[in-house]
């Protein structure tokens, strides 16, 4: 049993950056690929950016992409997300989540994952 737990959501103001951190336990970090995904009450969770078990394959949708940076470091079983230039509309609850997985293959989907950490409230405000 895989156990992720997210850190570092706060208020911040627009513009300002942010890290969010994942921090694994139960398992070897290595075996799985990850992502992260956020939610605002109301709306489906929503893929925010995803990563394979070395880090060197990564995936980002548009409204995220050049302003977020995933990585991994596998020696410390953590995985962060780099968040600058944020805006209002980036406000949500972030989750982690992990699927088991080797090779270079990364994950979009909600329902591709195993596991889900408890989510970590990232606020921005105008």
């Amino acid at each position: 049993q895989v156990q992720l737990v997210e850190s570092g959501g706060r208020l911040v103001q627009a513009g300002d950056s942010l890290r969010l951190s994942c921090r694994a336990s139960g398992d070897t970090f290595s075996n799985y690929a990850m992502g992260w995904f956020r939610q605002t009450p109301g709306k489906e969770r929503e893929f925010v950016a995803a990563i394979d078990w070395s880090g060197d394959n990564t995936k980002y949708p548009d409204s995220v992409k050049g302003r977020f940076s995933i990585s991994r470091d596998n020696a410390k079983n953590t995985m962060y997300l780099q968040m600058n230039s944020l805006k209002p509309e980036d406000t949500a609850e972030y989750y982690c989540a992990s699927k088991r997985a080797s090779g270079p293959y990364y994950y979009t989907m909600v329902a591709s994952y195993d596991y889900w950490g408890q989510g970590t409230q990232v606020t921005v405000s105008s």
